[in-house]
């Protein structure tokens, strides 16, 4: 069971699994700097007082006196005419450039948030951040700069790193009430801290008696590091997630400077801040006895700020004690509303899926064979659902492709069936998969974003999404939005948008674009599963741990955001990691060799969309997603690189995801040291498969996909390559009957139209569905079924392995035994349930016709393949499984019949009337053809197979009504290519005709 990770209320705890800042070297004011200043002051004061003065008394006023006349109109353009237009443009560039200059200054005093953006005025504000920058860069007042000024160009020193500027001052992941959306954002500051001050005076002085009273006086940042109170905690108290409790004791406490300290992440330079009795290390100040290094003023300031105290109340032990247990964890698991009561009626005992995967993987075993299935693809319910789907899609169009290029026997009728780690990667995504709840994911997703765009309201950005235990979803927002439409209600706080899984099954689909495509599963906590909006992170998310740890979190991320079921359109780039993954989603997946060509590819996709962004007057993609252009734009481009890239490059990738979060761009990024410049996120993968994030109060049963699975899955979308062996041989079904009067089966099942089964007693009503579902799971999979694979299908919401175990001894029972004792239900040696060759469906005699009129004696008789192909035929009475009871056989969307029944009875159709066209027996060829298209009434050799039989009767009007139906059939789609040509040769006249256009 993941747990929450707790901050110590007393003495020192073992400091987070986290990186912790190195010291930096403290960079020393240069003669140039100052030279800078001077040059910075000088351009200022002539570009904001020298040019308006300039301009008053060279130029005076360059408007009209009085109001124009139309005569002025025709006036001829004199020289002073276009010096006064001149003017007037100067004179608004330079109100423009004030504005920006003031925008700068106060975002650099104020040392919070982001400089404002000055409509219009790119290369101006940037001159203005520069100049300003140069200024203040040998000031007091630099301490509190923004991160903006990381566009001066200066060089890094030593270990200096650049952070993002947008990740220093956006709040945290996962926040809840305010004080959980500061910590968060503390945590963000946190990387960029100054430990150089650490450094300095750790050792400078003992410590102090516990009791006493400490302040401590922040202090002025490094470049683009900046103090922050897990940074003191860390370096004070020994442990950084006791930042709170110094929050608790400086909060709404009025500072020097009169503002208060109202978030964790909002500190500024000058600050004082009283600290625990615990509290150790030369920086701090003990009163009333100051240390003698500090300054008269300093030591005012405190005294000053001590009297808004209240160090009567024992400090943070005596409001700790007022709290309890309340505020331990930086994060909660979005709370969950009470499970409902079981359903009666005599139900079998259900559990979560989860549960019974967890027993079943311990090793029970029975004859000499486990149960055990790769766990990681069965425990990641999403990422499994995508790949079935995915894998169902491949062999689909893996199915029609074959159909259309071939002649004759159909080269990929039957797919090839796994084996080995093949086969258990296909089994354990069975077991886990969760179709219904991607397909609710999605609804709810889309339902949202139709409701918000019928209000008139923006997408709010959405940091994570939590899929709790009972299927409810909790979007947590980077900020609050208000509140939700109907029926999304507001979860434990503002930042919670919170809809019931009841709420979510009423949604139905809608034409919209997907709001947030780049949801991924990371892992599981509390029982609820968290999904990480990467493209909404204000920076990079780094991920630290061992090579293989690393790769397993990187390929998980990388399938499921490849296949999921709630995006459209993306990209996502991979570099330097794992098996060649592109076989899951070649439209989506790209490889690049190295951090360079991933950096160069990133630097034009990020120019090209601020272009788009600002052309089309959107603030970020999330605008323009639910636009008019909503499916042709703003598609997300995840990056998952791998390899830690090196300090230069690293320094490029923090720079530009800096805005990567308004551009719809994320970037997942790898490091071996846990120290990587940008990180807004930074995430470790230990190797007992936790995922930590101290800062951000997270532990996780992370979701991985290990290199073997990988392997294994990656194999699966290879075998079902359409494009694989083109020219390979036509496969023979996977299981022949004895089509002879000798070969009469002990149980005969009919799956072809209504199910029927002939050979055994019916079993008592309250079985008998179960029996039946499991038998035609057993029928159409005649390689063998995993025991868990069966119990999946038939309890999709889980059951207890007694539960299951005691199906399958029914099922034996009910099927017998052949005459020599030998059970019609075994075991083969891995396990997997098979049935005997006595227990026959309809589906396997007309596989087997078919086979044998094709490929067997039909090849050389053809009385007996028109015999065989007719018997085939006469066996389709319907769609499989036709009167299946509603809310059963869920397992079908998984299976690929629905595709391969269609085109088994479009080909035996195929297959007779040829025959019957080789004697002119125009006629049959037509009531064979019309029999299939019963079943297949979509496959376009039918057609136009049919038009050749209808031309070979002679009956030209015939023909002609054939053509309209066709044209009337193919609506706006228009008729396809091949039938057109076939029209063109059978009935030139057909574009013209009125009667085939009619």
């Amino acid at each position: 069971m993941a747990r929450r990770t707790t901050s110590s209320s007393t003495g020192t705890s073992p400091s987070p699994r986290n990186r912790t800042p190195q010291p930096l070297p403290r960079r020393r004011r240069t003669f140039g700097d100052f030279v800078k200043a001077l040059g910075a002051f000088v351009a200022l004061l002539v570009l904001l007082v020298g040019v308006p003065g300039a301009l008053a008394v060279s130029v005076g006023w360059p408007l009209p006196h009085g109001a124009p006349r139309m005569d002025w109109l025709q006036r001829e353009i004199s020289v002073s005419t276009f010096i006064n237009a001149l003017t007037v443009i100067v004179w608004f560039a330079w109100a423009q450039f004030t504005a920006c200059v003031l925008v700068e200054v106060k975002a650099a005093l104020s040392g919070v948030g982001m400089p404002g953006r000055v409509p219009g005025a790119g290369p101006s504000q940037l001159l203005a951040r520069q100049l300003v920058a140069a200024l203040l860069l040998v000031g007091a007042a630099a301490a509190s700069f923004t991160p903006g000024l990381s566009q001066l160009g200066q060089s890094l020193e030593g270990n200096q790193h650049g952070s993002v500027a947008a990740a220093q001052q956006t709040p945290g992941l996962f926040a809840q009430q305010q004080e959980q959306a500061a910590s968060s954002a503390a945590a963000l500051a946190e990387q960029a801290a100054d430990a150089a001050d650490a450094a300095a005076h750790a050792d400078g002085a003992g410590a102090t008696e516990h009791g006493a009273t400490k302040y401590y006086r922040i202090q002025p940042p490094e470049g683009r590091h900046h103090d922050s109170l897990w940074e003191v905690a860390q370096r004070h108290l020994g442990d950084g997630r006791r930042y709170k409790e110094i929050y608790q004791l400086n909060k709404d406490r009025t500072q020097p400077d009169g503002s208060k300290l109202s978030e964790a992440s909002l500190i500024r330079p000058g600050w004082i801040l009283e600290m625990p009795g615990d509290a150790h290390g030369g920086e701090l100040v003990e009163m009333p006895d100051a240390a003698p290094e500090v300054s008269q003023q300093v030591q005012q300031q405190i005294h000053d700020y001590a009297k808004t105290g209240d160090q009567q109340r024992g400090g943070v032990a005596g409001r700790q004690n007022e709290q309890g247990d309340r505020d331990t964890a930086h994060i909660h698991v979005p709370r969950q509303r009470p499970a409902g009561e079981q359903e009666a009626g005599g139900r079998e005992r259900h559990e979560p899926a989860a549960a019974e995967a967890a027993r079943a993987s311990q090793g029970a075993e029975d004859g000499g064979f486990t149960f055990g299935l790769p766990e990681a693809l069965v425990g990641a319910p999403l990422l499994a659902a995508g790949l079935l789907g995915a894998l169902g899609r491949r062999r689909r169009q893996a199915l029609w492709q074959s159909a259309l290029g071939a002649v004759g026997g159909r080269r990929g009728m039957e797919p090839p069936v796994p084996t080995g780690s093949a086969a258990d990667a296909q089994d354990a995504l069975l077991v886990g998969a969760d179709p219904e709840g991607v397909r609710l994911l999605d609804l709810s997703l889309r339902g949202l974003a139709t409701a918000l765009a019928a209000e008139s309201r923006p997408l709010p950005t959405v940091y994570a999404a939590w899929l709790g235990g009972n299927g409810d979803l909790h979007l947590q927002l980077a900020q609050p939005a208000g509140k939700p439409p109907t029926p999304w209600q507001l979860g434990q706080d503002q930042t919670f948008w919170m809809l019931a899984r009841a709420d979510a099954e009423q949604y139905e689909e809608v034409d919209t674009a997907a709001p947030y495509p780049g949801l991924v599963s990371l892992g599981t906590m509390d029982d609820s599963r968290l999904l990480l909006n990467l493209e909404a992170v204000p920076g990079i998310v780094s991920l630290s741990g061992s090579a293989a740890d690393r790769a397993g979190v990187f390929a998980s991320v990388a399938a499921e955001l490849a296949t999921n079921g709630w995006s459209d359109r993306m990209t996502i780039t991979l570099v330097g990691f794992g098996e060649d993954l592109t076989p899951l989603a070649p439209s989506r997946l790209r490889h690049l060799d190295d951090v360079e060509a991933l950096v160069e590819a990133m630097e034009a996709e990020t120019r090209q969309r601020r272009g788009a962004l600002g052309a089309a007057g959107h603030d970020s993609v999330l605008t323009g997603r639910t636009g008019p252009a909503q499916h042709t734009r703003w598609a997300p481009h995840l990056v998952l690189l791998a390899t830690e890239p090196s300090a230069e490059d690293a320094v490029t990738l923090a720079e530009l995801a800096a805005d990567a979060g308004r551009l719809g761009i994320g970037y997942l990024v790898g490091t071996e040291s846990g120290d990587l410049p940008g990180a807004a996120w930074e995430m470790e993968i230990t190797g007992e498969g936790k995922l930590l994030a101290p800062l951000l109060g997270l532990e996780l049963d992370a979701q991985l996909l290990p290199v073997a699975q990988q392997r294994a899955v990656v194999e699966l979308f290879v075998e079902a390559d359409p494009e694989r062996d083109p020219d390979g041989p036509t496969t023979t079904p996977p299981f022949l009957v004895d089509i002879s009067e000798q070969g009469r089966p002990a149980v005969y099942a009919r799956l072809v139209g209504s199910y029927e089964i002939i050979g055994l007693e019916a079993p008592d009503g309250e079985r008998s569905p179960l029996l039946h579902e499991a038998l035609a799971l057993l029928l159409l999979h005649r390689e063998g079924v995993h025991p868990r694979v069966l119990s999946a299908a038939l309890w999709p919401r889980g059951v207890t392995e007694d539960v299951r175990d005691a199906l399958v001894e029914r099922l034996r029972g009910w099927l017998g035994a052949d005459p020599d004792g030998t059970p019609r239900l075994g075991t083969d040696e891995a396990g997997r349930l098979t049935l005997a060759k006595s227990v026959v469906s309809d589906l396997d005699v007309l596989r087997s016709l078919y086979h044998e009129a094709t490929q067997g004696k039909g090849v050389d008789s053809r009385v007996v393949r028109g015999r065989l192909l007719t018997d085939a035929l006469v066996l389709v009475r319907g769609p499989l499984l036709a009167d299946r009871p509603q809310g059963r056989y869920g397992w079908l969307t998984h299976e690929i019949i629905d595709a391969q029944l269609p085109l088994l009875v479009a080909d035996i159709g195929l297959a007779l009337s040829a025959f019957h066209l080789e004697k002119d027996r125009a006629e049959k060829a037509i009531e064979a053809l019309n029999a299939s298209m019963n079943s297949a009434p979509r496959d376009e050799r039918l057609w136009n197979e049919l038009l050749r039989a209808t031309h070979a009767t002679g009956d030209i009007d015939r023909l002609k009504r054939l053509a309209a139906d066709l044209v009337t059939r193919s609506g706006a789609r228009g008729l396809p290519p091949r039938t057109e040509a076939l029209l063109d040769e059978l009935l030139p006249a057909w574009r013209t005709d009125g009667a085939a256009v009619g």
